[in-house]
């Protein structure tokens, strides 16, 4: 029984031991799973913050979705891979750029509508973006023995048609290029003269690339302008001012939980400080693999599910106390504890899970933020509270420490 204790007891320390290397040195030379690895997010690094709004009453989902594209390729064009493009409301935009410190000129580069042309081989433009009525990725055959494969399918307005099937039949077995911001996005070879308006671009493209060149060509041809309704400079310092800050008080929050469950529980305490531990190192370890970027009201999340995670210890040692008080063996009181204490545990976790995800789904920017570290912690805490406790108190009790009061129980 004891080397079996004591086996469980060497196994937690193992993983605590290796989560904390991991999450700090990482994997290799890129230590991928480290927090070198934790992307930060705007309030952290320092950059610029810019809401764009739609210059039409009514905008459709198709048509945001469109000027979100743009806007994350003209991004990733001035190699700003790190940017966030994120709908906000009805008819507005929110494209935060870490790293930059000048907001007007990233409004600049970025601009404000897409120019979108149909040019021929010598470089005359045949048509414009606002010319197409809409474009849309589909799966078919298109040709006659072929099999299916993903397309773009584009069709015209009545001035587009005609001016489509001019250039069609001027430039059969010739090459009209597809310009977007002095960027070719497609070239696809004119097989014939195209009169009634409705056109397929086809190429070895997959389904998530035609897609994203139909997103693209409705962004030329978006009937509406994004104006910026709001723009503002976060600087780096302050950024990393913000990121010691919030670093500091989280080390010492759940310093101060680690103290109090010492204090107050004394061996139980000790095993809630030991899952607290693994606890920090999985939380960190899941913020690198999932790519969550890291904001302040982000590290407020952690601290708080750090503070569900020991109060669901809590809970457990006081099932387990009342089950010593009322003459159940050490063993049993363990086992009672823990399933006693499960259902109120995930009751407390859910509810506060799905609010949580009602703020994911439905805030923006920070919020989420917040959202995603405290849905991550709460799930990482309830793993940690039900299972790695239970392994380390009843590891514990089967090293040898069979003492009902350093479990809790006081005789009067």
């Amino acid at each position: 029984m004891k080397v079996r204790g004591r086996m469980m007891l060497l196994l937690t320390l193992v993983v605590a031991v290796v989560l904390s290397m991991l999450s700090y040195k990482g994997i290799g030379t890129e230590k991928k799973l480290s927090v070198h690895q934790i992307e930060q997010g705007l309030d952290l690094s320092g950059g610029v913050d810019i809401v764009y709004e739609a210059d039409k009453e009514t905008v459709t989902d198709a048509e945001m979705k469109a000027a979100i594209s743009l806007l994350q390729g003209r991004l990733d064009w001035n190699g700003w891979t790190e940017a966030e493009v994120a709908k906000e409301g009805d008819k507005r935009i929110r494209v935060q750029i870490p790293g930059v410190e000048n907001a007007e000129e990233a409004i600049q580069q970025i601009g404000q509508t897409a120019q979108l042309s149909f040019v021929d081989e010598a470089g005359n433009i045949l048509l414009t973006g606002d010319m197409v009525k809409d474009a849309s990725k589909q799966v078919g055959a298109v040709d006659v023995n072929s099999p299916s494969q993903p397309y773009v399918a584009l069709e015209f307005n009545e001035e587009g048609k005609k001016l489509f099937a001019e250039a069609t039949k001027n430039n059969i077995g010739k090459v009209i290029y597809i310009v977007m911001d002095d960027e070719i996005i497609s070239a696809p070879t004119v097989q014939t003269a195209i009169t009634d308006g409705q056109a397929m671009i086809t190429g070895q493209f997959g389904g998530e690339e035609a897609e994203e060149l139909a997103s693209l060509i409705r962004a030329g041809s978006l009937p509406f302008d994004l104006n910026v309704v709001q723009m503002k400079n976060v600087g780096a310092r302050l950024g990393a001012d913000a990121l010691s800050t919030g670093i500091k008080a989280g080390i010492v929050g759940i310093a101060l939980v680690l103290a109090y469950m010492l204090f107050s529980y004394k061996l139980l305490g000790f095993a809630a400080d030991w899952a607290l531990v693994i606890y920090v190192g999985l939380e960190l370890v899941a913020l690198s693999l999932f790519r969550v970027t890291l904001t302040l009201p982000g590290i407020a999340g952690i601290v708080l599910s750090a503070g569900m995670a020991v109060d669901a210890n809590i809970v457990i040692f006081e099932r387990l106390k009342e089950e010593l008080v009322i003459g159940k063996t050490l063993r049993v009181a363990i086992k009672n504890g823990f399933k006693r204490a499960t259902p109120a545990i995930l009751d407390g976790n859910v509810t506060t899970l799905i609010a949580a995800a009602v703020l994911f789904f439905l805030g923006s920017g920070t919020v989420k933020g917040f959202a995603t570290t405290l849905m991550i912690g709460i799930i990482i805490s309830m793993f940690t509270a039900l299972v790695i406790t239970h392994v380390i108190v009843k590891g514990m009790m089967l090293a040898g420490i069979h003492n009902p009061k350093y479990y809790g129980l006081r005789l009067k």
